[in-house]
């Protein structure tokens, strides 16, 4: 099991790989540039070969995380500044030798026409995609929000890769805590999840793992996040179920979890690596 957490770029992007061996982590998550802009980054690209070159001799894995702001399903008015914030992040993940960019499933955009959101993705990840010949993925993440929320659904997460016109640049993010507010994951129905997905084609184009605790109960819609051994309605019992599935193995499982309650991020990656490491 490769487990990891979120960090931050503050010593820049070597920095936040040798912070990731430091503190006993096999994978991180990292920002590309700052989390609160859609601007376009002018990286330094010899650091970014080498932290490339650090987590390929450490054997450690990393994603990026687009920003807040950046949206599948954006105004029109915000397009094209959505379009080149990700095709920047996914020139710096690819100079950082990262696996895939998580972006969020979009949302809905009309009341009359409950595909347009969907079409608008799906143009949007075209744009994005068409031209791009790196070996970084974009990973489309599962949304939170209540059953029935766009992007909450195994069909939806394979239907709008498989439309595109480069499915094989595109891969998956799963989200437990989202999964689980979701209704996406019955904790007490893991198997079925798990083989719903194989059939789909889901877990096929799985490359990373959110793992997270979720501070509400199933189907509750409501996103925030906990510790995964307190504050969370996740069971340890139910998060074993998952990671003994053989579709799980070896993908990174990033923490977005509470630092500042209780338990450091680091503690956090030792006691999983106890547990199922």
């Amino acid at each position: 099991m490769r487990f990891g957490c979120h960090l931050s770029i503050r010593n820049g992007y070597i920095g936040a790989a040798k912070q990731a061996k430091k503190i006993g982590a096999a994978c991180y998550q990292y920002f590309p540039k700052s989390p609160r802009s859609l601007s376009v980054k002018n990286f330094n690209k010899e650091e970014a070969q080498a932290c490339k070159e650090f987590c390929r001799e450490h054997d450690i894995l990393s994603v990026a995380h687009t920003p807040y702001p950046t949206n599948l399903t954006p105004p029109e008015n915000k397009k094209d500044i959505v379009l080149q914030s990700l095709k920047n992040d996914l020139e710096i993940a690819e100079a950082c030798g990262s696996l895939g960019v998580v972006v969020h499933f979009g949302s809905s955009i009309s009341k009359t026409e409950p595909l347009a959101g969907y079409q608008l993705m799906i143009a949007m990840l075209n744009a994005v995609l068409d031209n791009w010949e790196g070996k970084t993925k974009i990973l489309i993440e599962n949304n939170a929000g209540k059953p029935g929320s766009l992007g909450t659904t195994i069909e939806e997460l394979v239907m709008v890769r498989s439309l595109c016109n480069s499915p094989e640049k595109i891969g998956f993010c799963l989200d437990t805590c989202h999964a689980f507010a979701s209704g996406l994951w019955a904790t007490e129905s893991t198997k079925e999840f798990l083989e719903k997905g194989s059939e789909k084609g889901y877990f096929q184009e799985l490359k990373a793992i959110h793992f997270n605790n979720s501070k509400y109960p199933a189907n509750s819609g409501v996103d925030r996040h906990a510790n995964i051994f307190s504050g969370g309605y996740i069971k340890e019992e139910e998060f074993t179920e998952l990671l003994n599935a053989s579709v799980i193995r070896n993908l990174p499982l990033i923490l977005e979890t509470p630092s500042d309650e209780g338990i450091t991020h680091e503690d956090e990656v030792n006691c999983l690596k106890q547990k199922w490491g």
